[in-house]
């Protein structure tokens, strides 16, 4: 008999391409994607709370058969990274320099609490803040068996000074799938605060459309799925927006 946690599980979460998945967030419908091979399975970004993060562990252990093992924050955006000490023992990734962002967890705490995440659930998650145990400068690649190979690039910067994309370069013959973080935005006009760098957010789109190609998924921080023709008219108004070619 069907488990109803797993049939949960399975409904929340959209199928990209075999073993690729990803979970609109309630909310603030950040996106949280995972990426499951042999070996492993990458975690892309980890939910506004210990809560969540907790609920996310659980859903992905449900779909894939077996434990985060490496985790991904596209930036440091209290939605995309509270949720991380909920996996002990899990290797976390993020873009050169984000170490230094997330050394303080208040001015996340504070950003979360502005927004609307519990007091109390923010300074918990604060005060076990995870920074990554690994940075990317240019690019990484991680092995998760059976052929799965899964790029980290730091494209930025943009919506912030550290934003770093994730590239399943194997997708099982379907088309490749570009994790973007909160560069580019489907829901609503990409959203720029007092740490975005918005005179660069346009050229770290076109190494977005290098790095993924013509015929990728593109999955943004926020909002559907969206093709390169969206990304790239997202940068063009980003241009126009912000007066850079």
């Amino acid at each position: 008999m069907e488990n109803h946690g797993q049939r949960g599980a399975r409904e929340r979460w959209e199928p990209l391409a075999p073993g690729i998945a990803r979970r609109r967030m309630p909310v603030w419908d950040c996106t949280i994607g995972a990426v499951s091979g042999p070996d492993g399975v990458l975690l892309v970004d980890t939910g506004s709370s210990l809560r969540e993060g907790a609920e996310i562990r659980r859903e992905v252990e449900e779909l894939f058969g077996r434990r985060v093992t490496h985790i991904a924050l596209t930036h440091a955006h209290f939605d995309h990274v509270l949720g991380t000490a909920a996996f002990a023992g899990v290797q976390v990734y993020g873009a050169m320099g984000i170490d230094r962002v997330l050394r303080d967890g208040e001015e996340v705490r504070t950003s979360a609490v502005r927004e609307g995440v519990d007091p109390d659930a923010a300074e918990e998650a604060a005060d076990l803040l995870v920074r990554p145990h690994h940075l990317v400068s240019g690019e990484l690649t991680l092995d998760l068996g059976g052929g799965r190979r899964v790029l980290l690039a730091d494209v930025g910067p943009g919506h912030t000074a550290h934003d770093l994309a994730v590239l399943v370069t194997d997708a099982g013959g379907a088309p490749e799938v570009v994790f973007c973080g909160d560069l580019v935005e489907e829901s609503g006009e990409p959203q720029a605060g007092s740490d975005a760098l918005p005179e660069q957010w346009p050229a770290a789109l076109d190494a977005l459309l290098v790095l993924g190609g013509e015929d990728a998924i593109y999955v943004p921080g926020h909002g559907a799925v969206v093709d390169a023709g969206f990304v790239r008219a997202q940068r063009d108004a980003l241009a126009v927006r912000f007066g850079v070619s």
